[in-house]
Formats: structure tokens, C-alpha cells, sequence
């Protein structure tokens, strides 16, 4: 089926489903590439004081915010469909997601002025959804834009996208910060046929529709913290695209500033890898069948045969319980590295942002009544 515009959407089942992925993250020890500044060109933008409720001066910081981050701001169109994409450095490199330009054999990026230039796919990551183009374009065209630190970020801060929906360029919409910390399923498969996790994602009210993947989630001072990638809807237009529910989601910053020059530099980016599948959360009928002493933690259901973590003696649920399908007796990951672990999307985000393949982590398991720490070395996520 032709594409027409680019959003990847998850579909929702009528009931809950429990996800269970086996986790693998990012990082390089090798010296990165620095990152590129944003252009002088670009102000500073002051967001209205958040304890004063001013419509008006509200306005114009949104108005200002507009007007200096929108040249770096571009659609992205292919011979299957659009999307839309920003400007990260001079060089005229440009970063989208991976999924606007999968299968395309022709790639042509429109700046806001309206300058036109084909461009070259450089480099991809499957894991987060990452693609970086880099096309010729006069310095004039490109207008860099400032990147920021999603590890700032807290839940209801007011966000902006910018983007393409439905081809309508340079649309501005505006939400705010739902949610920290979520994980999707990644593009790239695993040796079994399942999908990878890309973790440390932000969910976002703010509205994204097909033609926004790709484009520039921003902050109120202008940073760009965050990629539209995805939407969960059960809604879809006469067309068959997904329609926008409310529920958002963006590839946070900080994966991308690690990623991108990487990218730039090599053409690929290797996560790291731990083998091991768990639950994202847990329910109290799961706590209690289970017999675990706590009710946080990433629950061990699943671990690779000759992964890291089961050479490191991880051990996965193997006991039937009262709930079908799901096996007692393994590990409850509680730490990282000292760090105390909720959740496996905790654990996962930890792994992203901070550690590669080769680093060495400690995992705090609570194995029944007992207290372990397990060194487990990381690997680089199968192909």
C-alpha cells in the first residue's frame, strides 16, 4: 500500500497487554563527535513566567518561538510517502526517523523558505527509529537548531511540534509533557522474530499526525527535546491513516545527541545488550503470585540461552503460578548500578543513556528472600 503520509502508528487491544522485551541500549566508549552549536541566528527564548497566568504574553513567547526554529525545520518527502524532519548542523546534515525513509529510493527535503534539495541517507538506527540525511544546501538554508536535555524534563511542561501532518507544512501544535520514560517496540527485530525495545521515550498530548514523524518536539525556550516518532490510537480516517488521540510519542534528545554522531561518523550505532525479556510493570495479583516481597522492580520472565545476563547467572521464572503464563522463581532486578530500578522501562532508559556494548553493570536482584548483586558485561544487540 502507498504511503502518503509517515506515522508510525501502535495499535490498542481492546485489553491490556503486558510487554515483555528483552532489553539492549546504546552508548560508545569511543570518542564521539562534537556536537554542533545552534546557529547565532537562533535567540534565546524566554518562556512567560510559569506562576503568571498572561494569555497575552503566553501568545507571544509562542508566536517567538515559532518564528526562530522554523527555518530549521523541513519536510521530508519519498517516493512512498512524507514526513518531516530538523536541521542539525551546518554540514547540512538533517535527522528524521528511520521509518519516513525506509524503502524510499528517492529522498527530497523542503526548507521552510522553500529551497528544495534531494538528499543521501547516511546512516540509520532500527533501535530508536533514527535516520540522518545529509543533503547540499547553501548556508543560508540551514539554520541548525539548539538541542536540549530531556533528562530535565518533568511531566506538565508545556511542549510545542512542528511538522508536516497530512502534508501541511509547517504546522505548529502545542501540549504538554504527559508522561517520562516509556518504551516502544523497535523497528529492529530480534533473532527469534520478536522486536527490540527503544526505551526512554516521552509521551506527549500535543498533536502528531501522519507527516509529523521525524519533526521537532521543542521546549518553551526553543530546544529541540525530543523527535515525533509514534501515536496510540484505535481511530483511523477514510484514508486508513491513524488519527490523532491525545497520546504521543518522541525519541528523547539525550538518545539522539549520543546517536547522530555516531550515525554521521560510522553509519551505525550499536545498542547495548542485556538478554532478558520483562514486564514493564507489575500488578498486584501478579506481586502476590509471584511471592515477591516488593512491589517494584523489572521482573525476569525470560532470559537468552548464551545472552549476557544468563552467563552471568540471571535467572528467569521456570514455576507455575495461579496465572496463566506466567512462571515463578525468577529475579527481581531492584537496582542498576546502585540506582534503584521501578521498572523495566527504568532499567531500559538507565542502559540507553548511560552504557554500550563491553561496559560492565551490576544488577541488584531480589532472588526469593535473598539480596544478590550480579556483574553482568554487556553485548551489542544481535543483527
Amino acid at each position: 500500500m502507498r504511503k502518503k503520509q509517515v506515522l508510525l502508528a501502535i495499535t490498542v487491544l481492546m485489553f491490556a497487554v503486558l510487554a515483555c522485551q528483552t532489553p539492549a541500549l546504546p552508548t560508545q566508549e569511543a570518542a564521539q563527535p562534537t556536537l554542533p552549536d545552534a546557529m547565532e541566528s537562533i535567540p534565546t527564548i524566554q518562556p512567560a513566567d510559569p506562576n503568571i497566568v498572561n494569555p497575552t504574553s503566553s501568545q507571544e513567547a509562542l508566536v517567538t518561538l515559532y518564528e526562530a526554529v522554523s527555518p530549521g525545520t523541513v519536510s521530508i518527502r519519498t517516493d512512498t510517502g512524507q514526513g518531516s524532519g530538523f536541521v542539525y548542523s551546518k554540514d547540512g546534515h538533517v535527522v528524521t526517523n528511520y521509518h519516513v525513509i525506509d524503502g524510499a529510493r528517492n529522498v527530497e527535503v523542503r526548507f521552510n523558505s522553500g529551497f528544495m534539495a534531494y538528499g543521501t541517507v547516511i546512516g540509520t538506527d532500527l533501535d530508536s527509529d533514527i535516520a540522518v540525511i545529509k543533503v547540499d544546501a547553501p548556508a543560508n538554508e540551514l539554520f541548525p537548531l539548539p538541542l536540549g536535555d530531556s533528562d530535565s524534563l518533568k511531566v506538565g511542561q508545556t511542549v510545542v511540534a512542528i511538522g508536516n501532518p497530512y502534508g501541511l507544512e509547517s504546522t505548529m501544535t502545542v501540549g504538554i509533557v504527559s508522561a517520562l520514560g516509556r518504551t516502544l517496540d523497535s523497528v529492529h527485530t530480534t533473532p527469534e522474530g520478536g522486536s527490540f525495545s527503544a526505551g526512554d521515550i516521552i509521551q506527549t498530548d500535543a498533536a502528531i499526525n501522519p507527516g509529523n514523524s521525524g519533526g521537532p518536539l521543542f521546549s518553551l525556550n526553543g530546544e529541540v527535546i525530543g523527535i515525533n516518532r509514534a501515536i496510540r490510537t484505535f481511530n483511523v480516517n477514510q484514508d486508513g491513516d491513524p488519527v490523532n488521540s491525545g497520546i504521543g510519542f518522541a525519541i528523547s534528545i539525550n538518545i539522539v545527541k549520543r546517536v547522530v554522531p555516531v550515525l554521521i561518523e560510522k553509519g551505525i550505532y550499536d545498542y547495548p545488550y542485556l538478554g532478558i525479556s520483562s514486564m514493564s510493570s507489575l500488578t498486584l495479583d501478579m506481586v502476590n503470585a509471584l511471592g515477591l516481597k516488593q512491589y517494584t522492580g523489572a521482573y525476569v520472565t525470560n532470559v537468552v540461552p548464551g545472552g549476557p545476563a544468563d552467563r552471568a547467572g540471571i535467572k528467569a521464572g521456570t514455576t507455575t503460578t495461579n496465572i496463566p503464563g506466567l512462571a515463578g522463581g525468577g529475579d527481581l532486578i531492584i537496582a542498576i548500578d546502585g540506582r534503584p530500578t521501578r521498572t523495566f522501562d527504568e532499567l531500559l532508559a538507565y542502559l540507553i543513556n548511560n552504557k554500550g556494548p563491553g561496559d560492565t553493570v551490576v544488577l541488584t536482584v531480589l532472588r526469593g528472600n535473598e539480596r544478590v548483586d550480579i556483574s553482568v558485561t554487556l553485548e551489542k544487540r544481535p543483527k
